[in-house]
């Protein structure tokens, strides 16, 4: 058997990475509990496991004692002395106390231990690498589902992904393959547990950085991204090189780079607008693809009223609020949208000419840019447009009532 085990243990060291000697141990420690079931022996007993030579043998230990209480656990100073002279009180005597048919229960405990080790090894080695891949992107394959959740296959582990993570639109199958964001790593008793969404902003971000170099080198940066999955989402983009265009390289040639991210994401749209430090800037843009006249800036409330004019009031809002209220995530700003009519009629709208010209001038040099780089990626579709003013007139004739 010490032969065998020996190439058995060493294999295991060099493919597995678990050092022969904590094998050792975690096998004697398993013979030692093994010995006192077999043989109801309650004794304090050490295995001593000499590959190298060959051995396996069980020693007893007992204290050295002045009055013995339980023979099994002590002996005398008297009786320790005639096995050896030089014992004192307090030294440990040892025994061999090996069984003849020993050997055969050791082999299974090896057997058992090891085989637990390696699955404990195992376990571990795939926590340390799906821990370090923690808010991370990956391929992965539907294997299953019940009622709650989807099972994904990742390779060596099987990825969880609730239906709180799964967007709302799509539907799977087996065999399906699909990218899924790693967000969050478990270790439990059946080993490491991974979830995975697909409606976390971080796949969008990581879709991004695959499809698009310069956000990958780095000289284009993802600011923020606001997302409702499987209908829309609102990124903002920034660069300190000023011959590169951040929106353009995010939309491609045509659309093609922003129009792979949303096939990926089940035909999600993805507007992608310019981030600037300054909230009257970043605010217009993020409410594109509608025009804005105006956005006035509440620092302490951190608010903005933005003056739209009248015929884009249901673009700007969105069907359901929606373009707004992506908007307001995006910046972190609260957005109150007034039509260009009631503006005037609250007499905020239009500001003085010192005031009018600074806005303007703020502007000018990002409105007709942003606007070519998102008619590029997108053509909105006149249905589309006319559901959000019939919206629109909804909301409308509610208030009127009221």
């Amino acid at each position: 058997m010490s032969s065998d085990l020996l190439e058995a243990l060493t294999a295991l060291e060099q493919q597995k990475g678990i050092s022969r000697d904590v094998l050792v141990d975690a096998i004697e420690a398993a013979l030692v509990t093994a010995y006192k079931r077999n043989f109801n022996q309650a004794q304090n007993v050490r295995v001593d496991l000499n590959l190298d030579k060959g051995t396996m043998k069980v020693y007893s230990r007992k204290d050295v004692v002045e009055e013995v209480e339980d023979d099994r656990l002590q002996i005398s100073l008297e009786d320790a002395q005639v096995i050896n002279p030089v014992y004192e009180i307090g030294d440990i005597v040892e025994e061999e106390v090996t069984p003849r048919d020993f050997g055969r229960i050791a082999a299974q405990t090896a057997k058992q231990v090891v085989t637990q080790r390696v699955r404990e090894a195992e376990r571990g080695l795939i926590y340390e690498e799906y821990i370090d891949r923690e808010e991370d992107i990956v391929n992965g394959i539907v294997e299953r589902m019940d009622a709650k959740n989807l099972f994904v296959g990742l390779g060596k582990v099987e990825a969880v992904l609730p239906s709180s993570e799964q967007i709302q639109t799509e539907s799977y199958a087996p065999h399906d393959r699909i990218k899924v964001y790693i967000t969050k790593v478990e270790r439990t008793a059946r080993g490491p547990q991974v979830f995975v969404s697909r409606t976390h902003p971080g796949l969008l971000r990581r879709l991004f950085e695959l499809e698009v170099p310069e956000i990958y080198d780095g000289t284009v940066e993802i600011k923020s991204i606001a997302r409702e999955a499987g209908d829309r989402s609102k990124i903002s983009v920034y660069t300190t090189n000023e011959e590169v265009d951040p929106v353009g390289s995010c939309v491609g040639s045509r659309g093609a780079r922003v129009q792979s991210i949303s096939n990926e994401l089940n035909g999600e749209k993805v507007d992608i607008v310019e981030w600037s430090d300054d909230p009257v800037v970043f605010v217009a843009n993020a409410l594109s693809p509608s025009k804005v006249l105006d956005v006035q800036v509440d620092e302490e409330e951190r608010s903005t009223t933005v003056v739209v004019p009248d015929y884009q009031l249901s673009l700007a809002i969105g069907k359901r609020g929606q373009n707004a209220r992506l908007a307001a995530k995006l910046t972190g700003w609260k957005i109150d949208i007034k039509s260009e009519t009631d503006a005037r009629e609250l007499g905020i709208y239009p500001r003085t000419d010192a005031e009018i010209n600074a806005y303007d001038a703020e502007l000018k040099d990002k409105e007709s840019s942003d606007a070519d780089s998102y008619l590029e990626a997108y053509e909105y579709e006149e249905e589309t447009l006319v559901e959000q003013t019939e919206d629109f007139d909804l909301y409308a004739d509610v208030d009127e009532e009221d």
